[in-house]
């Protein structure tokens, strides 16, 4: 925390407002936050009663919410979901400000997470160009607002990217050396262990509507990285799992059926290939608003 608090704290370009939400947290965590928010006016902080369970995706989005409340995002033009588990590059904002003000189309992006190994090594996470990935947030209020916010389930950072699609805005991220950082946690793993992380993925393709096809195709590129061959394969019984026992999906039918077919374009054409034929056909439209 105290790595991810520091390369805030020292970017070129800071944030206005950053409120920083402890959720239940029994370790050192409170003394800390106070530490920064006492040093550093623009820091506040939310304190929410401890669950005594971690909650990854739902409870997630819980917290960045209690968080939102507390300010009127109206008064700002951008606004970033930041895990707290991550080094930013000193520019990383400024950049990503930049670009946003370069392309009035730009609903949200970010940079690219990386791994970092014993020995120095970084090791991308081989995150798709077609959203701003997870970790990092970084979205114009305005397209914030016109997808209606973030869904409170996994899979809530799949879902985002596409609906600004339907709504008419470009959702993406790049991987260029001021936007990448490093994630201090891997992607995908959990409180338990990677498997059960792998099985949470598996259910959250099921929920924002993924078809079975493309969901054994994420399985085999997963199965190329750690933990080899099992990761893939956890991600694919979770499908499975969640669709033998018929578990509820995102309510949107529009977007599923959206989902499938950016995701067969995407089997068909490559994902890169698919989401620029997307956002090619999203600026010939009016500029949003």
């Amino acid at each position: 925390m105290r790595q991810t608090l520091d390369s805030v704290v020292a970017q070129s370009a800071l944030p206005a407002k950053w409120v920083i939400v402890d959720d239940g947290s029994t370790d050192d965590t409170p003394r800390i936050l106070e530490e920064y928010s006492a040093r550093y006016s623009w820091i506040s902080v939310v304190t929410r009663l401890d669950r005594g369970h971690r909650a990854v995706g739902p409870g997630v989005i819980d917290a960045f919410y209690a968080g939102l409340e507390t300010v009127d995002i109206d008064q700002f033009q951008y606004l970033c979901k930041l895990d707290l588990d991550l080094e930013l590059p000193p520019d990383y904002f400024k950049s990503i400000i930049e670009q946003m003000e370069s392309d009035p189309y730009l609903g949200n992006f970010s940079g690219k997470a990386y791994l970092r190994e014993a020995d120095g090594t970084l090791v991308s996470e081989r995150l798709g160009d077609e959203n701003a990935v997870g970790q990092t947030k970084f979205y114009r209020t305005a397209a914030f607002k016109e997808i209606g916010g973030f869904v409170r389930q996994v899979s809530w950072d799949g879902i985002d990217g596409h609906m600004c699609r339907m709504k008419g805005w470009v959702a993406r991220s790049e991987d260029r050396p001021e936007l990448r950082f490093i994630h201090l946690r891997q992607m995908g793993s959990s409180q338990q262990s990677i498997w059960v992380g792998r099985l949470r993925w598996g259910f959250g393709k099921y929920f924002m509507g993924s078809a079975p096809y493309f969901v054994a195709a994420v399985a085999v590129y997963r199965m190329f990285e750690k933990p080899y061959v099992v990761g893939g394969c956890g991600i694919f019984w979770g499908y499975l799992k969640a669709m033998f026992s018929k578990t509820p999906r995102f309510g949107d039918k529009a977007f599923r059926r959206f989902l499938r077919r950016f995701e067969l374009r995407s089997l068909l054409l490559g994902k890169r290939n698919t989401t620029d034929l997307y956002h090619r056909k999203i600026r010939l439209s009016p500029k949003p608003e």
